[in-house]
């Protein structure tokens, strides 16, 4: 009876200390003021936050939850501009990967997200005209939650190759995609890794100019490309690979790592002035291969379109040989009558 006594006495002592120390949460907009943190998810990183304040047409904000003065939670977001041809407009839109990263596994992790969607809510919608949450660890990531702010799903779709259960990055190529591979390469194409700044120039400058609009309508400026180099190359949480063909930049990709997935988040060729050299499956198979010998489990395409149309981007990954796998990304407007009605169409 003592010790149950006893142990009921430590139970409501802990209950007492745990309400003693309410969350606190605090948003950073510059990177100056932003304190060292932990975490691994590079989407949420301070290196990632500064990356995007160099940019221009970027404005980051990272919300940061705390209790006691101990960090147990984070959250980034990046609010850009948006050009729209049809009909034509210029819009800021707050885009977030995935739902934060949590250092205590003792938090409710939803109440934390919970009160972190509220804030950014508040505060990104001050300018933002849309907030976009992608790539979610999967379809029922902070369901209720969004729910609850309002927000609305849709239906999405990832693609997605496992890299841990085989020995090669090509076994599960087409045959059609390793026939255009050695082509490539016997046509007189290299591959390598990107490192000075003019090769990084010359690569966003490519990429700019031959980027398809069926792939995605938005485009970084280069210097989003020379900050990724800048500020992450050290600790290998990006790497640029592009393709040459006479000592002329014709193709490559930008990968981005996190724990133990590597994304491609940009790729392209110019394959309609090459289409001998293959630049822009060369640059997809680079990055496979170097994600594979590097120990990374999956490499996932980032942005392969709606699940409800074809995409032609989607089409050109999957002969890579991964699977597509049906996701949610959950969306916000400033309108709130536009907002209800959307929440109605997508319920």
């Amino acid at each position: 009876m003592n010790t149950l006594l006893l142990s009921n006495a430590k139970i409501q002592d802990y209950f007492f200390k745990f309400a003693a120390m309410p969350l606190k949460l605090t948003t950073y907009y510059q990177g100056s003021r932003v304190p060292e943190l932990p975490g691994t998810n590079t989407f949420h990183s301070t290196e990632l936050f500064r990356i995007y304040e160099a940019t221009p047409g970027y404005t980051p904000l990272l919300i940061v939850a705390s209790e006691g003065g101990v960090p147990v939670a984070k959250l980034l977001a990046a609010i850009r501009k948006s050009v729209r041809l049809f009909p034509p407009s210029i819009i800021k839109r707050c885009e977030v990967y995935g739902t934060g990263e949590y250092f205590d596994e003792t938090i409710d992790r939803e109440a934390v997200f919970s009160d972190m969607l509220q804030r950014l809510t508040d505060e990104a919608l001050r300018e933002a005209f849309l907030i976009e949450f992608r790539n979610l660890d999967n379809s029922l990531s902070g369901y209720k939650v969004f729910r609850k702010n309002r927000y609305f799903a849709v239906n999405w779709l990832r693609v997605r190759n496992s890299l841990h259960n085989v020995e090669q990055a090509e076994v599960r190529f087409s045959p059609s995609r390793i026939r255009q591979i050695k082509k490539g390469l016997k046509n007189g194409a290299k591959v390598k890794e990107a490192h000075t700044p003019e090769e990084i120039h010359a690569f966003a400058k490519m990429l700019h100019h031959n980027y398809s609009a069926k792939i995605r309508r938005h485009f970084p400026s280069m210097d989003f490309f020379q900050q990724l180099e800048k500020q992450m190359t050290q600790s290998r949480q990006s790497r640029i690979f592009i393709v040459t063909y006479k000592d002329k930049i014709i193709g490559g990709s930008a990968c981005i790592y996190s724990d133990d997935s590597a994304y491609l988040w940009f790729s392209g060729g110019m394959r309609k002035t090459y289409a001998l050299q293959y630049p822009g499956i060369l640059a997809v198979w680079q990055a496979l291969r170097d994600a594979k010998e590097r120990g990374y489990r999956h490499l996932e395409f980032m942005d392969v379109g709606l699940p409800f149309r074809r995409h032609g981007y989607r089409e050109f990954v999957l002969r890579f040989g991964g699977k597509q796998i049906s996701t949610r990304r959950w969306f916000r407007f400033r309108w709130e009558w536009l907002n209800r009605v959307l929440i109605k169409m997508y319920e």
